[in-house]
Order: C-alpha cells, then sequence, then structure tokens
C-alpha cells in the first residue's frame, strides 16, 4: 500500500538472467534509461546522463519475459522501485543501487511494432474449467 510505484521507459542493457528457484522462476535484467531534453544554447534535442536499474520479476512474468525480451530493445516497466544501500568499501564509500521488482513489462510500440501472443494456462483448477463451460 505504502510502496513507492515507477513507470520507467528505456533499452534493455543486459541479457536477462532466469532461473528456477525454490520459490518459481525468476529473471533479472539491467534497464538503461536516459533522458532526452531541448538544449536552448546549441537548438538541439541532448541526452541527459543514463541511469541504470536492475529489474526483477517473479513466476510468469519471469518466464514470458525471457522468452520475449533482448539486449537493446525499447520497453516500458512498472513496478515497486527499491533503493538498496552496500556496505561501504575500504575507502569508506557509501554505495546505492535501484532496483525495480516488476508488475508490468513491455515493448515500447512508439518505437516498433510488436506481436502479441497469450500463453495457455494449465494450472487452473479442474472446477474453474468445468465452470467456464457452463452458460
Amino acid at each position: 500500500m505504502y510502496d513507492t510505484q515507477v513507470t520507467l521507459v528505456g533499452h534493455v542493457a543486459t541479457q536477462v538472467d532466469y532461473k528456477e528457484t525454490v520459490n518459481g522462476p525468476s529473471a533479472r535484467f539491467r534497464f538503461a534509461v536516459t533522458p532526452r531534453y531541448w538544449d536552448r544554447r546549441k537548438d538541439t534535442w541532448t541526452d541527459g546522463t543514463t541511469s541504470f536499474y536492475t529489474v526483477w520479476a517473479r513466476r510468469t512474468l519471469a518466464v514470458n519475459l525471457a522468452g520475449s525480451v533482448a539486449v537493446g530493445e525499447p520497453l516500458v516497466v512498472h513496478g515497486r522501485l527499491r533503493v538498496r544501500e552496500d556496505p561501504p568499501d575500504g575507502e569508506g564509500n557509501r554505495w546505492f543501487s535501484a532496483e525495480i521488482d516488476a508488475t508490468a513489462v513491455g515493448h515500447d510500440l512508439n518505437r516498433g511494432t510488436a506481436a502479441f501472443r497469450r500463453v495457455a494456462r494449465t494450472d487452473q483448477p479442474l472446477m474453474a474449467t468445468q465452470n467456464s463451460s457452463v452458460v
């Protein structure tokens, strides 16, 4: 309820790392977000500083992500933002990283086209499939 929800538009920076775990499928990848702005002095569009996020996906989203996304593709990622602080290094520097627990991921259709294929669910209980045929 009090989570920070974010929507990011950017590009896949690394290959999707997919794993089967005891808690179910999990996938992660690095996501690059580069803002663009109009530079009035140069009279042209300019890229800002790129921010990198680690995107995590679980269960069905992880499976579909691993089969659908490649490095360099433009995506829209929506999920919960988590900022993590790593312990200080030997020189006393503190490091922070931003992670997204994704709830939805899709290709950015402003930059290309996509063909959607629905995944057939096989884990539905028997009663749900029997009741769906009754009209």
